[in-house]
């Protein structure tokens, strides 16, 4: 099985690792009250999802 002959220098593994960024979580409007929400979610504002009432929000 090949194994490497020598080990890789910091800087090669830095350039590999420099891509690797948090990414910020993409918000879409709620349909009933217009608030952001995160996508694929029950809507914490007003409760609903798919068109439909899910949860019961005071």
């Amino acid at each position: 099985m090949p194994v490497p002959k020598r080990r890789q220098t910091q800087a090669r593994g830095a350039k590999r690792r420099a891509n690797w960024k948090a990414q910020a979580a993409t918000y879409s409007t709620c349909p009933q009250c217009h608030q952001p929400k995160l996508p694929h979610r029950v809507c914490a504002n007003c409760g609903y999802y798919g068109g439909r009432q899910a949860i019961e929000v005071e």
